[in-house]
């Protein structure tokens, strides 16, 4: 018999698909000044994080800015300073700044902006609102109560560190509950795959949106198929 596909086994939501290490990234919702008592590495997450400790012994972790060392003070305040890894509205922050973990409502903690080297800036206010450029070029409007850390988070050159061979890079993949190596499904076999064998792959690649897993390949409920006209 065969086996079921990997959409199939990946739906499972065994361990074998999924990341090693969850620890939560959020902005506290604690107001005052806090020490950074560690910078460290969590698996699954590309972005440093630091650790840091209010002054009634209160511990939370947000991700760290690039030049931030331990034992350095941050504050958490809407009257906080404008300086790199302070957290304060947006309405408070001056234009030209670059900020990062944004929150898309008051409170939520930290939406946009959280991945090495991913960062925003604040282009303009208007009426109690903040308009933020981000990577892709889109401005986005937030409320000004939205809060952000000031700063770019660290660890954007990551990318420049070749990986030299195959086990690294499987190691990495693995750490982050990512499917790797992938397989052409035209290269699997007719009870592996509904385009395996050697028709390739011999049927429509287009599917129905309502279709079961193990069918739900190819193009998903698309709008147009084949080469687009000149």
């Amino acid at each position: 018999m065969g086996k079921r596909i990997i959409v199939r086994r990946r739906g499972k939501g065994s361990s074998t698909y999924r990341a090693k290490g969850k620890l939560e990234l959020k902005l506290p919702k604690k107001e005052g000044k806090a020490k950074v008592v560690d910078i460290q590495h969590v698996s699954a997450r590309n972005t440093p994080v630091a650790k840091i400790k209010f002054e009634d012994g209160t511990i939370s972790f947000i991700p760290a800015p690039v030049g931030l060392m331990t034992g350095q003070i941050i504050d958490i305040s809407p009257n906080a300073g404008v300086s790199m890894g302070n957290i304060l509205p947006l309405a408070r922050i001056p234009e030209g700044y670059s900020v990062y973990c944004i929150e898309s409502n008051y409170l939520d903690g930290g939406k946009f902006c959280k991945s090495s080297g991913s960062f925003a800036i604040v282009k303009s206010h208007e009426k109690g609102y903040a308009f933020l450029e981000f990577p892709s070029k889109k401005i986005k409007k937030f409320s000004g109560n939205c809060r952000a850390i000031i700063g770019k988070p660290a660890g954007f050159a990551r990318t420049t560190k070749p990986f030299l061979k195959a086990g690294n890079k499987w190691k990495v993949m693995r750490s982050r509950g990512k499917l790797y190596p992938k397989t052409s499904g035209s290269r699997m076999n007719p009870v592996d795959h509904p385009y395996g064998g050697k028709t390739k792959p011999g049927r429509s690649t287009s599917v129905s949106r309502n279709a079961p897993p193990g069918q739900k390949i190819g193009s998903i409920a698309p709008r147009r198929t084949g080469r687009r006209k000149k």
